[in-house]
Formats: C-alpha cells, structure tokens, sequence
C-alpha cells in the first residue's frame, strides 16, 4: 500500500537535487537553446526523470526491500550515465566553442610546461600506462560497488547520506560543463603528441570506454576525481581498510586522467575541490536538509557506526 504521508515530505535529499538539475536543465534549455528542435532529446529526458521520481516516490518503498526497495534508494545510480552522455548537447548554451586555450596558458605560466605535453615526451613507458590506465577504469566500479556492499548492509541510511554527496558532486561538475566548455588535452593537443600511449590490455579498454562513452567536451572539472574522492570518504567512513584500499587507486585515477590525455591539471584539481566541498556539505548539513521527510522508521534500518 503506498504510503499516506505527502509527497515532498517524503522525498530524500538527493530526490530534491535530481529534480532541481532537471528543472534547471529545462529552464536553460528553453531560455537559452536555439534551435530549440536541438534540445528535445534532452528535455524529454528531464522531463521524464522528474516523472520518474513522482512514480517512484509515491508507489515505492525503501522499507519493502527488493527490487521496489533497491529502486527507491538506487535510482540515482542508473540515471548518472544518462545524464552524463545528455550533457554532450548542452555544453554550449552559453558559448560557441572550447576556452582549452585559457587553461593551457594559464598550466603553463603556472608551471612552465605543458603537463600533459611534458609526459608524452619523456614520461610514457608501457608499465606506466597500463597502472593508470587500471586506475583510471576502476572508477567505473567505485559507485556501484559501494552501493552494492551498503545494499547488502542494508545501510540505507548510509546510503542516502553517500548517494546525496555523489549527486551534488555529479551536478556541480555537469553545471560547470556548460559555463566553461573544455574538450580536454586528446583534442586540444592532438597534433603536438610525438608519442602514443600504448599498453597491451588496460590502456585499450579504457580507450574503447572513452570512445564509446564520452563526449567531445566536458572535462571542467574532472567529474571522476570528484566522485572517486566522495567514494574513497565514505571508503573511510565504513571502515580504515576500505578507505586505505581506495586511497592509491583514487590518487592513480587522478593521475591517469592527465596522463591519458583525457584532462589537464586544472580539471584534476577542480574536480577534487568539488568532491572535497560535496563530502563536507553533506557531513555538515544532510540532517538539516532531510528535516522531518525522507526518513524512514529507525527501526527498519542498521545503523552505521561510522569511523573517524
């Protein structure tokens, strides 16, 4: 039976966020989007996740456990890539080209070289390569990964908290996207590159990974390092173990972003500033911001006894 409680008291905070991208989404979109033809696909997939959320919040129960369960707290996780591959059509609604020429002036004044130019000339080996590359697919393991072990758990209270910071974290790297258009260092320096980055296994699979699930543009900031950042926190929050296993592969996924030639320094740094700011926003304010909705009775859920 759905609950009789209302809607928006029973929406958890991430709930809000999703929605609020959405309908910013759609706000810019119509304000800004010309031809509007162009942006249909993605108002249609805005539009439709705020659907998606009123379904799932009003028939869905967190408390019934199951699919039913896993959809009302999980939902977010299926809806990430989605999201990420629409940003392709929206990384120009405040211009009309790549400012990767301001932050290549600004790396190189900064540091006197070009990094990622600096590494295709004297850094590359094949055992590098492949370590980074490894690094730099593991982040597409970290985020179901944790949620599959807190599922399990059935920390749902974790869950909400983890899934809160990685969604603010996620939209703010896809906000900047749009205000500052990058296409990343593969492009921007495609005709300088002396060398190729070449490896037997990891370094293909993370090419054909990039290929066929990035788009040109959107590497300001880096959204990887961010969410492997918010994930490797919460690592730590779950246990010392967990935290130290994802520390190496967290700063290797930082570093084979650049060396991969999929971001510049810059990308790498913003990104952790986000996932820094997303994981102490939530820390701080998550209990506020849930106020009397979106909880569930305590005694339907473990609680996490958290390290510090």
């Amino acid at each position: 039976m759905p609950p009789t409680s209302s809607l928006a008291s029973r929406l958890y905070p991430y709930d809000w966020l999703v929605a609020g991208f959405c309908l910013l989404l759609i706000t810019l979109a119509l304000a800004l989007g010309r031809p509007l033809v162009d942006y249909t696909a993605q108002l249609a997939l805005y539009g439709s996740v705020i659907l998606l959320i009123v379904v799932i919040v009003q028939f869905a129960d967190a408390r019934a456990g199951g699919v039913q369960g896993f959809l009302r707290l999980l939902y977010p996780v299926l809806l990430f890539g989605l999201f990420y591959r629409s940003m392709g059509g929206m990384v120009f609604l405040f211009s009309d080209g790549f400012f990767d020429w301001q932050l290549t002036t600004f790396e190189h004044m900064i540091l006197g070289v070009n990094p990622t130019l600096y590494i295709d000339q004297h850094l590359l080996s094949v055992r590098l390569n492949e370590l980074f590359s490894l690094c730099y697919l593991s982040y597409y393991l970290m985020v179901p990964g944790l949620f599959i072990v807190l599922y399990v758990r059935k920390e749902y209270d974790f869950i909400r908290r983890a899934l809160t910071a990685i969604c603010l974290a996620f939209f703010l790297s896809y906000v900047m996207f749009i205000l500052y258009p990058i296409e990343g260092p593969r492009f921007h320096f495609a005709n300088e590159f002396i060398h190729d980055v070449a490896g037997p296994l990891f370094r293909p699979l993370t090419e054909f990974v990039i290929t066929n699930g990035a788009f040109h543009g959107g590497c300001m900031p880096s959204s990887h390092v961010a969410v492997a950042l918010v994930v490797m926190f919460y690592g730590f929050r779950l246990s010392r173990a967990a935290g130290l296993a994802l520390l190496p592969v967290t700063v290797g996924l930082a570093i084979g972003t650049v060396w991969g030639r999929y971001h510049y320094v810059s990308d790498v740094v913003a990104g952790a500033a986000i996932g820094v700011l997303a994981y102490v926003l939530v820390l701080k304010y998550y209990d506020a911001w849930s106020g009397a909705g979106g909880r569930e009775p305590a005694r339907t859920e473990t609680r996490t006894e958290y390290v510090t």
